[in-house]
């Protein structure tokens, strides 16, 4: 879902069962290595810019893209110069 409403993205994820529905900060070039989580993300991008590789898959994603991960998918994520900021729907094994 594509929305610059965060309302309207947090009923959406409410809708796909997602427990926790929350906004993230990320610093100007900011690098997470390669991890996993236990929940599927469901993620919109709303403001700067973000890398995300899964596999040998990366991904540029600026204000208004969105992606999904399963849980258990490994990845890694790279920020741009103004850092970005992102919402996340969080779902868990017990919703799914």
């Amino acid at each position: 879902m594509k929305t610059s409403v965060f309302a309207e993205f947090e009923a959406y994820a409410g809708a796909l069962g997602c427990e926790e529905v929350l906004v993230r900060e990320w610093a100007s070039n900011q690098q997470v290595q390669t991890h996993t989580h236990p929940f599927d993300a469901y993620v919109q991008v709303v403001k700067g810019e973000l890398w995300l590789t899964v596999g040998e898959t990366v991904r540029h994603l600026v204000a208004g893209d969105g992606f999904e991960l399963a849980r258990e998918t490994s990845h890694s994520e790279r920020y741009g110069l103004q850092g970005a900021t992102v919402w996340v729907g969080r779902r868990s094994a017990i919703a799914a």
